[in-house]
């Protein structure tokens, strides 16, 4: 069914399906490229293919698995006066799950007698595991303001300042946010949820960076050799969660309603300029903003920890946010399709924007060199910083892969291992571990997961991202 491009781009001809409207695209190495056909992945990318109002492709990464709809690493674009929709399977049920990073002054000589005491602290004072409630206590009207407002909710009550906001993808605020297209149900579950971790492969990790391979653009991010790093992966908790529920029953209605037809119930949609299609991504855009709001609370937190433990203050540790990038999230954008210019709803399913140097929707501290691009690895191995490029642009509407990818399912994982043995490879390798059960500790072991040398490898081959920065753990929360 996959045709080879060239070393990195694989294609599915539209004559494979015939109610395809566009080829489905993977980018992977001819190594990683085994591992996809061990679940449904590839059937899910032609199901996309076959939705109204897709353009150029149906798009995957080499982190892409099988997921809800779309598969994880799964990239669409629709034409929004085309007829387009927007479909919750491309978003997720954690919506703007996301990473950001945070830099400091230290060095590992300065980290290591403070590691563990750092560590456990992080770990007792925020929130982690299913269900968990945040330090806030929020009413309905102070969270519709949160929804509202996103990262600027958190700054401003005292958790972070405007550079923060500056160095968030969309400013950390999607402005079409309407807190009342959400359930009560919805708004119930995000009351105490605001400041907690969650669980799964959700994380807080601090990190030492141990290669730059560009000096050029390091120094633009703030990068260097032996740095110690912050890295913190997170979504919308409940509430996103309960946002995605609520809207696939409403949609279902939506194929007949609007007269086409879906390969897959779960790629149940709705017209993006119908009022449910509306509706649904005024929805999206409040949880995306709760997403941002917790993690830039949560990131307050960390840096009030290490001041703490190192008796000095956040500015004078140089904690300052380097970028955050959402990777569930659909996202209005303009792109070039067939030499014009189109308003398209960008869906990415576990993918990460990735713009290049010039591109107005960056920080302008970066627009001479591009936007950061955070690729985190699993508990065990490696993370990526690396900088969107124009080719991203042409090929993948600015997207790019979100973390490893798995191979193994949770299930699977906890047939295979102990909590034991991956606790004792970890302290083998010097990374201390907190995490609230075994489970999560087992579900998330390294062998779960893909080679993150590899997936960010094929990225960088096929031209839509480049590497900076490669980053080593040295402490990990968990859920």
């Amino acid at each position: 069914m996959l045709s080879k491009i060239n070393d990195y781009c694989w294609e599915i001809d539209k004559t494979v399906n015939r109610n395809m409207r566009v080829p489905g695209r993977v980018y992977s190495s001819e190594a990683l490229i085994k591992n996809i056909y061990g679940d449904d992945s590839i059937k899910q990318l032609v199901n996309v293919a076959c939705l109204p109002g897709i353009v150029k492709y149906s798009l995957a990464m080499p982190d892409m698995h099988c997921g809800y709809g779309f598969p994880i690493g799964g990239v669409a674009a629709t034409d929004i006066e085309g007829g387009g929709v927007i479909s919750p399977g491309g978003i997720g049920y954690d919506i703007n799950c996301g990473v950001r990073v945070m830099r400091s002054n230290l060095t590992l000589k300065d980290l290591t007698p403070k590691l563990d005491k750092l560590v456990n602290s992080i770990y007792s004072k925020i929130p982690v595991g299913v269900g968990g409630e945040g330090a806030i206590r929020l009413n309905e009207k102070s969270l519709k303001k949160m929804l509202s407002k996103g990262a600027k909710w958190a700054v401003e009550h005292g958790y972070g300042n405007d550079n923060d906001l500056n160095c968030t993808e969309s400013n950390g605020c999607l402005p079409d946010a309407d807190p009342e297209a959400l359930s009560h149900r919805a708004i119930k579950r995000g009351l105490n949820q605001s400041g907690t971790l969650g669980s799964g492969n959700h994380f807080i990790e601090i990190q030492k960076v141990d290669h730059i391979y560009d000096n050029k653009t390091a120094q633009f991010f703030g990068l260097e050799q032996g740095q110690i790093l912050v890295m913190l992966h997170t979504g919308s908790r409940g509430l996103g969660y309960q946002v995605c529920d609520d809207y696939i029953r409403f949609m279902r209605q939506c194929p007949s309603k609007y007269g086409f037809s879906i390969p897959d119930r779960q790629l149940v949609c709705a017209p993006f300029k119908s009022p449910e299609g509306q509706q649904y991504f005024s929805a999206v855009c409040a949880a995306a903003n709760f997403a941002w709001a917790n993690r830039q609370y949560l990131m307050g937190m960390i840096r009030n920890i290490f001041e703490k433990i190192f008796n000095a203050s956040a500015g004078s540790l140089g904690l300052n946010l380097i970028y955050d990038v959402a990777h569930n999230i659909a996202k209005v954008e303009t792109h070039e399709v067939d030499g014009k210019m189109k308003q398209l709803c960008v869906h990415r399913k576990g993918a990460t924007r990735a713009f290049p140097a010039g591109h107005k929707d960056i920080p302008a501290r970066y627009k001479q060199v591009g936007q950061p691009v955070l690729v985190p690895g699993d508990m065990g191995t490696s993370s990526y910083i690396m900088v969107g490029t124009r080719k991203a642009m042409e090929q993948s509407f600015g997207s790019v892969c979100h973390g490893a990818g798995r191979v193994l399912s949770r299930s699977a994982a906890k047939r295979k291992f102990t909590a034991q043995q991956i606790v004792d490879n970890l302290h083998k390798k010097g990374i201390v571990i907190m995490a609230k059960g075994k489970g999560t500790i087992v579900e998330e072991a390294s062998e779960a997961y893909k080679d993150i040398d590899e997936v960010t490898a094929s990225v960088e081959g096929a031209g839509l991202a480049e590497k900076v920065a490669r980053m080593k753990p040295l402490g990990v929360v968990k859920g």
